[in-house]
């Protein structure tokens, strides 16, 4: 038996023999069908009854077909009488009729079903029969829910979602996406991820591809992007997720694309970034003044701290003393109407790694020109912070021999020297264009080696005294 009912079939070529053929191709056509089938005629009468319908309830089309509704072996007796009358209504309604009831399956299981009928008419335009497509709830529940998510994640998710294509192209955008991004969702389409983000593309795009290639990795990445934006490019630390999108209906898994989810951890990575240079510049200070304690010459130790000082923070750095003791001993409020000579005293090597060096006594002041950052640190007794001007590397190598740095200086700040209300010099640190210029975070701890320094030196010249 067939997934339909056949009658009158002989094996003589006769009229009847091309609705066989007709029979054998609905039949053909239901069986291969992924919703579960059944029809039934005018008597309510099963007529056909495919494989999905054998595959849910156990019920095979020889069993079901030519049965009398379902009342005795697909539905409880109890509820016959109201699902035979729902089924029957969608014979004289219109359109289709959706219902919700329970059927038994041949082991004596129930499964909850959704169905959908609707009356199949005659020639005459009365009602032939009607056929009834039914599937499990959960799993129309199932695919509700996957619309649902699928909507809610492009409408109101509060991180940002994007499916990449094979091409690593964005292929659909949600609205937190667009707007980290700093475009609208559907001008993001098809456009190259390099388009989008200045810095960090190549390892978002290198993990996409390891994605495509291999699957999903087993935790979240941390990405560091420079994005494009409207205002002007922006710094972004992005905690992102990625799955491998693959094809359900092939038999071998297509490759579609990526999932890609993120959300913006900047503040809270600037956050723990902040606390951790806290900690280290903390325990700088405090190895920094056990090492000079060790030291027998004042000089020797002042030396030490700026070493310390410059572990994780610039690339060199500069004791620069005010000439003159009739200048030290002056406070901070007294009448500065002289100029303003300093003399080097102490230097990182230039050009290659290694400790600070002390430099002759007998200095001659360097030659600093006006509106020197140093020379405005003695004057205003606080630090100062300046940079080049631009990406010119002509101009900032002209910048920093001006000033008397060593090439390639790009940032400085100038901490003053003070001990005892007394202005000793300046302690200038300096950093190459692989570094960022000085925050004021930078100058809190600078003023704080300062101190140190400065009480070391202070030592040293009331000793020459």
């Amino acid at each position: 038996m067939s997934a339909s009912r056949r009658s009158g079939a002989t094996d003589e070529l006769g009229p009847d023999e091309p609705e066989r053929d007709g029979a054998d191709l609905l039949a053909a056509l239901l069986d291969g069908m992924d919703a579960a089938l059944c029809a039934f005629d005018a008597d309510g009468i099963v007529t056909h009854w495919n494989r999905e319908a054998e595959r849910i309830l156990g019920w095979s089309a020889a069993e079901a077909v030519g049965r009398r509704g379902f009342s005795g072996w697909a539905v409880r007796s109890a509820d016959a009488d109201e699902v035979e009358a729902r089924l029957m209504a969608a014979m004289r309604a219109p359109g289709r009729q959706v219902h919700e009831f329970a059927l038994l399956t041949k082991d004596g299981g129930r499964i909850l079903v959704r169905t959908q009928s609707a009356a199949v008419r005659g020639p005459d335009g009365k009602p032939a029969g009607l056929y009834c497509a039914f599937s499990e709830v959960h799993t129309q529940i199932d695919l509700e829910r996957s619309i649902a998510l699928s909507e809610a994640l492009f409408e109101d998710a509060s991180w940002g979602v994007v499916l990449v294509d094979a091409d690593l192209r964005p292929a659909v955008v949600n609205v937190h996406a667009a707007r980290a991004l700093g475009s609208g969702r559907t001008a993001l389409l098809g456009r190259p991820l390099g388009d989008l983000i200045s810095q960090g593309v190549e390892e978002l795009e290198s993990a996409l591809a390891h994605v495509l290639a291999e699957g999903a990795p087993p935790a979240p990445a941390e990405l560091w992007v420079t994005v494009r934006l409207p205002e002007g490019d922006a710094r972004r630390c992005w905690r992102s997720g990625f799955v491998r999108l693959a094809s359900p209906l092939a038999e071998e898994p297509v490759p579609l694309g990526v999932g890609w989810l993120f959300q913006d951890v900047t503040e809270a990575k600037q956050t723990e970034q902040e606390a951790a240079q806290l900690r280290f510049r903390a325990n700088q200070l405090h190895r920094a003044t056990r090492a000079a304690a060790e030291c027998e010459d004042p000089a020797e130790a002042a030396t030490t701290h700026l070493d310390f000082a410059l572990a994780g923070f610039a690339d060199h750095a500069l004791i620069d003393l005010v000439v003159g003791d009739e200048r030290a001993d002056r406070g901070a409020d007294e009448d500065r109407t002289s100029p303003v000579r300093l003399a080097r005293a102490a230097a990182t090597p230039s050009g290659a790694p290694g400790p600070s060096l002390l430099v002759s006594r007998t200095t001659l002041p360097v030659r600093y020109p006006e509106g020197h950052p140093a020379l405005q640190c003695v004057e205003r007794t606080g630090s100062v912070r300046a940079s080049a001007s631009g990406r010119d590397a002509a101009r900032a190598r002209e910048w920093a021999e001006t000033r008397q740095w060593p090439e390639g200086t790009v940032h400085a700040l100038c901490a003053v020297l003070r001990s005892r209300a007394r202005t000793l010099g300046v302690v200038t640190f300096l950093r190459g264009p692989s570094r960022t210029q000085f925050e004021r975070t930078d100058a809190t701890y600078a003023e704080s080696v300062a101190a140190r320094i400065a009480g070391t030196l202070d030592l040293v010249r009331v000793l020459d005294r």
